[in-house]
């Protein structure tokens, strides 16, 4: 129920911000609204005030706004108030308007995120020097060392870990050029990374030089106490496989109930091994101290978190557009693409975290409808614009049959985008992709 209605009320708070940017500037302009809809399909509950009909409608996929004389095959009585009534210049201000109000909303809830403070991880605005290479990795078959710093992906630049990851885990499957730099000098070497969970994200097998330390406690009594764990030491290792982030020993302590397990930690800049056995009950064993994830707190002031905010959204708006170039140029996964199923879930983890992770998904989400409606594919707002910036260069409208044809080959380019997210929103639900014998 709380995935349920995570997902609605995000739906419907996207949907309802980008359709009221159509409808305020329509308004501005004086053009006749008829219906401000949320929702596809037969009406469910609504009232009529002037000339708009305002509803709920029964699909919450999704919402409308119904402006007089929208499409040129309306009957037009040839009013001022009528849509295609106005100049080019006016229709466009309409068109772009839903578009810039849910970047707009993007850009605020970043902002809010980041005034009330977001946690990072620690290393993400660090230089990407790697740590850890994976036993067997695609790191190590290509010759990467700990120690390399990572400096370009595809031959584009990075430089922080953040930028690395993103890059590289956008190019599941594929052969990927890397540049790292080894005592001054600049190596080219090639990795096919691997794809990892259920969102196909590309992976190499490297870490950063970072490791999470012991949390401020340590329960009386409990393993890690008998131990001589304590509260502050950096752990290095586990079982002799290095650690960078807490979920790695935390999910070796689980597995290992009753079993000896050897922790090397850094206390005071000296090496300690340590021996710790977990109590519990098997696959849940625990040692008694907090293991927090290596992260920092980001916390800038009200003007910090607005800048903050643009740079981000900026940042990825240029993610964005680099994801749609590469599934052109089969650099990037089909995979990757998410539906409504997988937006539901990811609503509903979430909300359960808080409020301010629940705003970070909103903002990523409105950000990607926002810049998804510019696309000049026709049925959506950016196809509607190229359309008339076309008809602006020829110097003359086209005729209702060729912009019939126009808008039924952009309703065939979603059509086949729906059904790819579709799928891959089944294959991530476990019962369905054991159906799919072809799998």
């Amino acid at each position: 129920m709380t995935t349920l209605l995570a997902f609605v009320f995000l739906l419907g708070a996207l949907v309802f911000v980008h359709e009221f940017g159509h409808y305020m500037m329509a308004k501005r302009i004086g053009i006749r609204v008829l219906t401000f809809s949320l929702g596809f399909g037969p009406k469910i509950v609504g009232f009529r005030r002037g000339d708009t009909d305002y509803c709920v409608s029964a699909i919450p996929l999704g919402g409308y706004v119904k402006m007089a004389g929208e499409t040129p095959d309306e009957p037009r009585s040839g009013q001022p108030d009528e849509f295609m009534s106005r100049t080019k210049w006016e229709r466009f201000q309409v068109l772009v308007m839903g578009p810039i109000m849910n970047i707009a909303l993007a850009i605020i809830l970043t902002a809010v995120v980041l005034t009330f403070g977001a946690e990072v991880p620690i290393y993400d605005d660090q230089p990407a020097v790697v740590g850890v290479v994976a036993t067997s990795s695609p790191a190590e078959r290509a010759g990467i060392r700990p120690g390399d710093r990572i400096v370009a992906v595809g031959g584009r630049a990075v430089a922080t870990w953040g930028d690395a990851l993103v890059r590289i885990g956008a190019r599941p499957n594929r052969e990927l050029s890397i540049t790292v730099m080894r005592d001054g000098q600049a190596l080219h070497l090639w990795a096919k990374t691997t794809s990892e969970g259920k969102f196909d994200v590309g992976d190499i097998g490297v870490l950063p030089d970072v490791h999470p330390h012991f949390g401020p406690y340590t329960w009386r009594g409990s393993p890690a106490e008998k131990a001589g764990l304590k509260a502050g030491d950096l752990v290095l290792a586990v079982n002799g496989e290095p650690v960078t982030f807490s979920w790695q020993l935390i999910e070796t302590v689980q597995k290992h109930t009753g079993v000896p397990v050897t922790i090397l930690v850094s206390r005071n800049g000296r090496p300690l091994s340590i021996t710790v056995t977990p109590t519990g009950r098997p696959g849940k064993g625990v040692i008694g101290i907090a293991i927090p994830n290596a992260t920092k707190l980001i916390k800038p002031g009200p003007l910090g978190a607005i800048k903050m905010s643009l740079e981000k959204n900026y940042e990825f708006a240029g993610l964005i557009y680099q994801t749609l170039a590469g599934l052109l140029t089969r650099e990037t996964s089909p995979r990757q693409l998410m539906g409504p199923v997988a937006i539901a879930q990811l609503s509903g983890d979430a909300a359960q975290l808080g409020w301010l992770p629940y705003f970070l998904l909103m903002a990523s989400i409105s950000l990607n409808l926002g810049l998804l409606n510019l696309l000049p594919i026709p049925v959506l707002d950016g196809g509607h614009i190229f359309i008339m910036v076309i008809e602006g260069l020829a110097r003359r409208d086209f005729s209702t049959k060729m912009k019939e044809k126009m808008l039924l080959a952009g309703f065939v380019v979603l059509m086949m985008l729906m059904v790819t997210v579709i799928y891959n929103d089944l294959t991530r639900v476990q019962w369905v992709e054991r159906l799919m014998f072809w799998r």
